[in-house]
């Protein structure tokens, strides 16, 4: 029996698309010596000991190539205010940093302005998942941005959507 891909794909994206993220901006300095980054939807927490985190580009992506070649890269965490940024790093082509302010991060990735928090992080392994990759990073550095308190940016349901801040509890 033949199972139409096409009809699992769109169910499988509209049923997960349920399931809220984060978003983040995945920042590294390519062989050129120029900043280069993406934004993903698919970052996670991996291991505490060693510090290990992951996401999970798509093959298709223009991007990775130059992010991999790099060795390291930084996870920039956005802020509900930093739709604009999200909506350049998922674009493909134009200049991503035009706009925003940067710092390098000990890797020389670079820590995007605004964000809640930063991972920078070198390539510990990559493994093929379907038509994702799975990059592993062991953590280098990080911390959390010194905006003011602000909430995260999410993606839900195919669009951005925000936590308040007042409704968080603080189990720290």
């Amino acid at each position: 029996m033949s199972v139409d891909t096409r009809y699992e794909s769109d169910r499988f994206r509209h049923v997960l698309g349920h399931f809220p993220t984060g978003v983040a901006a995945v920042t590294a300095i390519g062989t050129t010596g120029a900043p280069t980054g993406m934004a993903v939807g698919s970052f996670t927490s991996v291991s505490l000991t060693p510090p290990l985190v992951a996401f999970l580009p798509d093959k298709a992506s223009t991007t990775f190539p130059h992010i991999r070649s790099a060795g390291s890269f930084c996870i920039n965490v956005l802020s509900a205010g930093q739709e604009d940024v999200c909506r350049s790093f998922a674009a493909k082509g134009g200049d991503k940093f035009g706009s925003i302010g940067w710092t390098p991060a000990a890797s020389g990735a670079p820590i995007l302005a605004g964000a809640l928090a930063w991972i920078d992080c070198e390539i510990d392994v990559v493994h093929e998942a379907g038509d994702h990759y799975i990059v592993v990073g062991r953590v280098l550095g990080l911390d959390v941005g010194d905006v003011a308190p602000q909430s995260p940016l999410l993606f839900f349901r195919g669009g951005y959507a925000r936590v308040g801040v007042s409704s968080v509890v603080d189990l720290g």
